[in-house]
Order: structure tokens, then C-alpha cells, then sequence
């Protein structure tokens, strides 16, 4: 097996994994603060989202420090920091004594993340041109498909294993992670810069500025359109149903069919875009999910929410690569490790905005609003890359 394609496949377990120890906690949140002592229904609401939203934002701030990293040090021993520290932050969660421990390993583990960073660079840098797309395309299916099905997996270890265990079984995941990476991923890393760029300077170097920064805003679209039905979707289900039984269970399949269908969708849509370009296949991916999104507003009954949601998982398969191998294109190959982790922030922004934004407007506007502001937003996102990339680049 080609060196690349064997690293892909290492990395793609990984991320996968990664993408899980993000989200599992989501579900067995409430229930492990109670556990650990808080009983009153709104502190538990306030520490569930103070723990659920201080990883992405700190792995927001780190993902571009450990993107320079890679650029400088190569890209292996950053997958073997973060897949061995991981492993131990996740399983010493399940320890913790009080809800302030969990909130300091939550706030720890986005600090040492940067798999993904270093994944996705890896994958960037070894892949020739005429396969980077399906590359790309796989890869992204794991991080999706990892936070989108993490609370299902939570939920599910939780309801037949025990809370603890969900830390635990993750945190081994991640040890198996470790150990792959170890004997399987092959770098030949040569550091093509001496000098240790600023951001200003690497901003500077990469030709097409307008370009990243439509990729960058992309990212950020793509998960906040993910993420936005997550604070209101079990209040959605329970309200199209008309009951409450199942409801928990229900609303899990509705969220995580989105990343099934990217799974399924996305190395088909990476060749596509390896043929007829990525531009091409952002912009189509990026009007039809947009327009997907309208109809979620109207449906009747939960399976038509569902259906829906699987459309949408096809149409957002064909971004994460598109973006990744424009990318990849317009970076000079020694910065692909700062400009992909300035990207990865850019998605785990868009996880936290979509989750507040979500649940600020279906507050004060009602829930169906969340489905057509989110459309807006993605139709506007698409008209904005016909004009700065697609008419660009074609």
C-alpha cells in the first residue's frame, strides 16, 4: 500500500476518535454535573454549556500554535502529542470529584488538540494533485462523522455501561490511536523555513488572500449549519411527535443522520471535485444546502426532519473537501500546517456559533426561524464564492 493511503487510513481512525472525545459528553453532561453534586436545574444548565463550549473555544485559540508545530517540527510527533494526551485528559474525566475538575480537563484537552491540524496536513502534503480531493474527502468524513455521531456513542455507553465509562472507553479509543500512529504513519518531514514566521507574515506570503478567507468563513458556515439545530432539536422532535417517548433517542438519529450521509457522500464528491474542480462542487454543495435547509422548517412529523437532514449530510459532504483542496492549492507547502489549523478554528468556531445561535434565535424568534436564518446564511455564503472563487479560479 502507498505510504499516503496507509496514513490516511491511520488518521482517518484517529480524527474519527478525536471527533468523538469533542462531542461524546454532550449527552451525559447534565447527568455527570448531577452526579458530581450540582442538583439545581439551572446551575446544571449553566455548567453543562460552560463544559460543553470551553473545548471548542480554547481549540479554537491553539489550533493555529500547533499548526505552526507541524510546519516546524513535522507533522508526526504533533498526531502523537495530541492522540496520547487526549487519551489521558478523557480518561482522568472519569475521576473528577467536583464539576470544576471537569471543566479543567475539558478546558486542558482543548488546549492539547491539533490531531486534526496535523491529519489534515499530512494528508495535504503527501497526496498528489490528481487524488487530493478523494483524500481530503475521506478524511473530512471522520472528523464530521466523529462529532456529529459522538453524542449518540456518549449517549449509548452512558445508558448501558455507566457515565464513567463513556470517559473511559474513549480515553482507550484514543490510547489505540496513539499506538497506530506510532507504528503505521510514515513522515519524511524536511522543514523548508528556517525562519519561524508571525501571522501578519504568513498572511502575507500566501498568494489569493481573498480566496482563504472565503475557505475560512466557509468553514465556519458549514459547522455552525451543523450545530445550529443541536440546542432545540429534542424540543423540535418532542414538538412534531406530539409525545415524549423515545424522544431522547429520536432527536440523536435526527442530529447524527447528518453524518451518515457524509460519510457515505464524501469520497464520491472528492473525486468529483478532483475532475471537474472544487470550486465547482463548494458552490453547488453549498446552494443546495442552503436550500435543504428551508423545508426543515415546515415538516410535519420527525422522519420528514430526518430525510431532510440526510440531504443535508450529502450536500455539506462535498465542502470539507472542496474547501481542503483549494487550500491545499493556493498554500505554499511550508505553511499548510499554520493556514489548515487557522481553518480547523475556523470549524470549531462555527460548532460553538452554530449551538449559540441556534438557541438565541429559536428563543426570540420561535424554532423554525433557526432553519431559515441558517439558509440565509448559507446562500449568502454561496453567493459570495460564485464571485470571489468560482469566477475566480474557472
Amino acid at each position: 500500500m502507498l505510504v499516503w493511503k496507509r496514513n490516511l487510513l491511520v488518521c482517518w481512525f484517529g480524527m474519527f476518535v478525536t471527533g468523538v472525545g469533542m462531542s461524546q459528553i454532550a449527552p451525559v453532561l447534565p447527568l455527570y454535573i448531577d452526579h458530581l453534586g450540582i442538583h439545581d436545574a439551572g446551575l446544571i444548565s449553566q455548567f453543562s454549556g460552560i463544559a460543553f463550549g470551553i473545548t471548542f473555544i480554547i481549540s479554537a485559540v491553539f489550533s493555529p500554535i500547533w499548526g505552526r508545530a507541524a510546519d516546524k517540527f513535522g507533522r508526526k510527533p504533533m498526531l502523537l502529542r495530541a492522540s496520547l494526551g487526549m487519551a489521558i485528559v478523557i480518561f482522568c474525566m472519569g475521576f473528577v470529584q467536583n464539576v470544576y475538575q471537569l471543566i479543567g480537563l475539558r478546558l486542558l484537552q482543548g488546549v492539547i488538540t491539533g490531531y486534526s491540524t496535523a491529519c489534515t496536513t499530512l494528508i495535504a502534503t503527501q497526496t498528489d494533485r490528481a487524488h487530493a480531493g478523494w483524500a481530503l474527502g475521506t478524511l473530512s468524513t471522520a472528523s464530521v462523522a466523529g462529532s456529529l455521531l459522538g453524542p449518540v456513542i456518549g449517549g449509548y455507553i452512558s445508558e448501558n455501561f455507566g457515565m464513567q465509562n463513556v470517559f473511559f472507553i474513549t480515553g482507550a479509543l484514543m490510547l489505540v490511536a496513539f499506538i497506530i500512529t506510532v507504528f503505521f504513519v510514515k513522515e519524511s518531514f524536511r522543514r523548508q523555513d528556517a525562519k519561524t514566521l508571525t501571522v501578519g507574515e504568513v498572511w502575507n506570503t500566501i498568494p489569493n488572500k481573498n480566496i482563504i478567507a472565503v475557505m475560512f468563513v466557509t468553514s465556519f458556515v458549514i459547522t455552525l449549519a451543523l450545530y445550529s439545530i443541536e440546542p432545540i432539536i429534542t424540543i423540535y422532535v418532542t414538538q412534531l411527535s406530539g409525545n415524549t417517548s423515545h424522544v431522547a433517542l429520536t432527536a440523536g438519529v435526527v442530529f447524527s443522520v447528518s453524518g451518515l450521509a457524509n460519510i457515505m457522500a464524501a469520497p464520491g464528491l472528492g473525486k468529483l471535485s478532483d475532475r471537474i474542480g472544487a470550486q465547482k462542487v463548494m458552490l453547488l454543495a453549498l446552494g443546495v444546502a442552503g436550500l435543504v435547509f428551508i423545508p426543515q422548517g415546515f415538516v410535519k412529523n420527525p422522519w420528514q426532519l430526518m430525510g431532510l437532514r440526510f440531504l443535508l449530510g450529502l450536500a455539506l459532504a462535498g465542502l470539507n473537501p472542496s474547501v481542503n483542496a483549494l487550500i491545499k492549492r493556493i498554500t505554499p507547502q511550508f505553511l499548510t500546517g499554520r493556514v489548515f489549523g487557522l481553518n480547523i478554528s475556523a470549524q470549531y468556531l462555527g460548532v460553538f456559533g452554530g449551538s449559540i445561535l441556534g438557541g438565541q434565535i429559536a428563543a426570540y424568534w420561535g424554532i423554525r426561524y433557526v432553519f431559515f436564518v441558517t439558509s440565509t446564511l448559507l446562500l449568502a455564503n454561496a453567493l459570495w464564492a460564485y464571485l470571489a472563487v468560482y469566477k475566480k479560479l474557472t
